[in-house]
């Protein structure tokens, strides 16, 4: 078994090399003068802040896109607490071929984990696309999810209240977490994100994120595999530079 010790000197070299990686980048920039290169950078960096209606949301973004309407109109009744029967649950969740051993705390998040657990028992993951990563130091996020493969979209029902945030808004690695808007604790929905490095997501209006449990094993290889291919056009939140796909999700 890979050590904690080893997972994060993993995050370090790979948060390096993307450093080196947008330093070369930026040099390019400063030196071309051929105008439109310049201005598809601009646009790229802009871009990326109002990349996600759902959370973590950067504190910077100051616009968000509309909720999609393409939700399916047999989602429109939360999945009760009860379901998650105050109980830990585990099992795995394969992404892109990747398989890691999860746990998830239904005492501590009952609301938040029977509605993972029904999106699990139905098949609602299996196919699903994980549209967001962030590599910037500190912010190390897969989120995942999103009915619309874009995170604009979600279930018709949303549910709260916020359950088991970190006091600190400190998210250990291989933290599982729900996505939610800014400013909206009633706002949790099918989204959530897997925290590949330690990361601190500072609470908003409406408090911290849902946390319904961990990664207990092949994280690392979820980091060689799939985080270290980057992001598109290599923004520090954006859209992964190759599709990522949930292959299936199971719990017991």
């Amino acid at each position: 078994m890979v050590t904690k010790q080893e997972q994060q000197r993993r995050v370090r070299d790979y948060k390096a090399r993307q450093a080196v990686h947008e330093r070369r980048q930026r040099r390019q920039v400063r030196d071309s003068i051929v105008g439109a290169a310049v201005a598809l950078v601009v646009l790229v960096g802009g871009a990326a802040l109002v990349w996600d209606r759902q959370g973590p949301v950067d504190a910077a973004a100051t616009e968000t896109p509309a909720p999609s309407t393409s939700a399916p109109a047999a989602e429109s009744t939360v999945p009760d607490p009860s379901l998650a029967e105050g109980r830990t649950w585990t099992g795995t969740m394969t992404i892109d071929g990747v398989e890691l051993a999860i746990e998830l705390d239904g005492a501590a998040a009952p609301q938040a984990v029977s509605a993972v657990v029904n999106d699990a028992q139905t098949g609602f993951y299996a196919g699903r696309t994980c549209h967001r990563l962030t590599t910037s130091e500190g912010f190390s996020v897969l989120q995942c999810g999103s009915v619309d493969g874009t995170g604009a979209g979600d279930p018709s029902y949303q549910y709260g209240p916020i359950e088991n945030a970190p006091e600190d808004d400190v998210y250990p690695a291989g933290t599982i977490a729900m996505a939610r808007a800014g400013g909206d604790a009633e706002s949790n929905g099918h989204q959530f994100f897997i925290v590949y490095g330690d990361t601190t997501i500072p609470s908003d209006a409406a408090g911290g994120y849902s946390v319904v449990g961990q990664v207990t094993s092949g994280l690392d290889q979820l980091i060689d595999d799939v985080i270290s291919k980057g992001t598109v056009n290599d923004a520090p939140d954006g859209a992964p530079a190759e599709p990522v796909t949930i292959d299936d999700v199971v719990l017991q």
